[in-house]
């Protein structure tokens, strides 16, 4: 008999019925991107000329320091000049394309591995509408294989890299020894409205311009390849939806504007931390965990009231959480690639050790948590 931490329990099992199971895929390499610029807080406000004493409080107290942007060309007085809805869209093709290649490359050479070898491409994106998708244009870009296995994820959210991670695990999972790729690319540039509300203040004080990409490959078993990288097992996942904050974080048609516009309840922060006790519990109870056996989290860097009301719930320390807030410091929220971001720099810390279990956590529109555990 075999004891076996399957990504559903601890379970005595037979050796033939081991062998059988298919083997958790890992994450065998990471990369990520950014756009050409980065601007302070109060860079931002200079330039779009932000004046109002409580937006710009908000603004400067995002514990944010810095954000990737790409701002609208500027008139003669050097005002950054409106951008409507189809350059917005223009936009987001744009940058996400340049970024999520520039990710998916970094990615693919931290991993050993070279564009042929990629056999399945997810994409992932909510701040701008593709056809044909993401997924198309980066194998058109990149020379990727044409008979390369696709999916497109769009409009799910900053929730959505884990969403996305679920099935492409799994496809990993499946097809032993081929590698799968996912790629989280969101121009929060081409979502902003300025109209001088403060709605629309807290989003634009908010996100910035990323992507970040992961490998994935399972064990294709002896004499059958080369060894998989030995990054973290992806193992399980759980998600939950908040269904009565159903509309705390949804994009709406501003018809004044002529563009989409996206809105963020006040209340979200402390919606999601009452929430999170209860998927973590769950995701940890079905492989006989509990929160103080989990070594690394890796939390979307949503904001500073969110970070504080997971930690809190969940009983973190600010240390548990550096990761998080240090990208947020430095990028803001980078909508689903975050927790990726936070991902690559615990990998630099060259800290986790073979047997430490992590937790992925994600929040995004639904309102929906989702996790992830891994292990090392």
């Amino acid at each position: 008999m075999t004891t076996l931490l399957n990504g559903q329990g601890l379970l005595d099992l037979p050796a033939d019925a081991v062998r059988a199971m298919p083997p958790a895929p890992r994450i065998a390499g990471v990369g990520t991107a950014v756009t050409g610029e980065s601007y302070s807080q109060q860079e931002v406000l200079d330039l779009f000329r932000i004046t109002d004493p409580k937006i710009r409080s908000v603004f400067l107290n995002s514990a944010i320091e810095r954000r990737f942007l790409t701002v609208p060309p500027r008139d003669a007085d050097g005002v950054p000049v409106p951008e409507p809805q189809g350059d917005l869209l223009a936009k987001h093709s744009r940058l996400a394309v340049d970024m999520g290649s520039r990710a998916v490359h970094t990615a693919l050479k931290s991993a050993g591995l070279d564009l042929s070898q990629v056999d399945y491409l997810c994409c992932v994106t909510t701040t701008g509408f593709l056809t044909p998708g993401l997924s198309a244009l980066l194998i058109r870009e990149m020379g990727l294989d044409p008979a390369c296995h696709r999916v497109d994820v769009v409009g799910m959210g900053c929730n959505a890299g884990l969403n996305a991670l679920n099935p492409t695990a799994a496809w990993a999972a499946a097809h032993p020894g081929r590698n799968a790729v996912m790629v989280c690319a969101e121009a929060c540039s081409a979502a902003y409205v300025i109209d001088g509300s403060m709605r629309t203040a807290v989003v634009n004080s908010l996100f910035g311009d990323g992507s970040a990409a992961v490998v994935l490959v399972a064990p294709a078993g002896h004499d059958a390849g080369p060894p998989v990288p030995a990054g973290p097992r992806v193992l399980s996942f759980a998600s939950h939806i908040i269904t009565d904050a159903f509309d705390a974080m949804r994009y709406d048609w501003d018809d004044e504007q002529g563009k989409f516009s996206f809105f963020l309840d006040p209340e979200i922060p402390y919606v999601v931390g009452a929430h999170a006790e209860r998927v973590i519990g769950r995701l940890l109870s079905g492989a006989g965990l509990r929160p103080h056996d989990i070594k690394h989290w890796l939390v979307h860097s949503g904001g500073k009231k969110v970070i504080d009301a997971v930690r809190v719930n969940l009983g973190l320390t600010r240390h548990d959480v550096r990761h998080t807030t240090g990208v947020l410091r430095d990028y803001g929220n980078l909508s689903s690639g975050s927790f990726l971001f936070s991902y690559e720099r615990l990998l630099k810390e060259q800290v986790a050790e073979a047997g430490d279990f992590g937790v992925l956590m994600t929040m995004g529109p639904g309102s929906t948590i989702e996790t992830a555990l891994v292990q090392w």
